[in-house]
């Protein structure tokens, strides 16, 4: 017996319907996949973003005198290498800290950095020029066309001391009636160290460190159900967000040369200009905290004496 036209009739259309929707996805999808002009793709080039640091930095009163520094180097001192699955052979955050430094001391209007990292290729380009001035005629006394490198008072050094991986992790999920959402998050943690030291004797002046969390964080949503009885609708989507550790790093560096700073007033080893600045908001929002960190710091030892003198009162 024959099946119905009608029935016929119907599964071609439903056919024919599937066909046009896999059509109309693939073509779809070449559309997305087709490649684009640059324009559309890359953001053009701009200055590296600020940090709260930086905003603080450009606040600072200004010096009685500004301080001629050296930089010799600010190392990568962690040994820490990004997850195999990125990279094998890539640190985990950058080598070039030196000059975030030297832009951070720039910037702070204190001090007055000068190049001691690339020293070699300076004394080079000097000896050129030296060579490149007319001979001095026999008896007359040679003057040398270069002026003398700038001494510095004070030489700045420290490097990136630590940095932790997953120092906390976590996430959350719910689903209901095949609609789902789940959330995971990292932290990240690095701390660097700058010190200040005395030219002529070698003191060390001051010393800080500062630390700053990495944070990053990954968004799933999903659908899972049957839209009818035998159609399955599965939609899975993601967005995560890595916080650049080189901007970390960067806010680091820049905190690290605010509290250097500080710390240098309050031991008398630069000065404000207008000493009624050193009550302005920026100075003494860097110095509280010091003082909280050295409180801080202070009770657990106060807490450990006073037991131990218990332990040594009792019989």
């Amino acid at each position: 017996m024959n099946a119905p036209r009608g029935s016929h009739a119907a599964t071609f259309r439903r056919r024919s319907s599937l066909a046009c929707s896999a059509v109309l996805a693939t073509v779809l999808l070449g559309a997305c996949a087709a490649p684009r002009t640059a324009s559309h793709v890359f953001n053009a080039a701009q200055l590296t973003p600020a940090t709260p640091s930086t905003s603080d930095l450009l606040k600072l009163p200004l010096p009685a005198k500004k301080t001629v520094v050296a930089v010799y180097g600010f190392r990568d001192e962690t040994g820490q290498y990004k997850p195999s699955p990125d990279s094998s052979f890539s640190t985990a955050v950058t080598q070039g800290a030196a000059s975030m430094l030297i832009k951070a001391l720039n910037d702070s209007r204190w001090f007055i950095p000068v190049e001691r990292e690339g020293l070699q290729e300076l004394l080079t380009e000097r000896r050129i020029i030296r060579a490149e001035a007319p001979p001095v005629p026999k008896g007359a006394r040679p003057v040398s066309n270069v002026p003398s490198l700038m001494a510095a008072s004070i030489m700045i050094g420290g490097g990136i001391v630590a940095y932790e991986s997953n120092v906390r992790t976590g996430g959350i999920g719910a689903n209901f009636l095949g609609i789902g959402l789940s959330t995971q998050y990292r932290v990240d943690q690095v701390t660097v160290n700058l010190r200040s030291i005395n030219v002529d004797t070698g003191q060390i002046l001051d010393s800080v460190s500062t630390t700053k969390t990495i944070f990053s964080y990954e968004i799933n949503p999903s659908v899972y159900k049957f839209v009818n009885f035998k159609d399955l609708l599965q939609i899975e989507a993601g967005v995560t967000n890595n916080e650049p550790a080189q901007l970390c790093v960067k806010e680091a560096i820049e905190a690290a040369v605010l509290y250097l700073t500080v710390q240098g007033l309050k031991d008398h080893t630069w000065a404000l200009r207008n000493p009624n600045d050193w009550n302005s908001p920026i100075i003494q929002h860097y110095a509280n905290n010091e003082k909280d960190y050295a409180l801080t710091a202070m009770k657990p030892t106060e807490t450990a004496i006073s037991s131990r003198a218990v332990v040594q009162e009792s019989p």
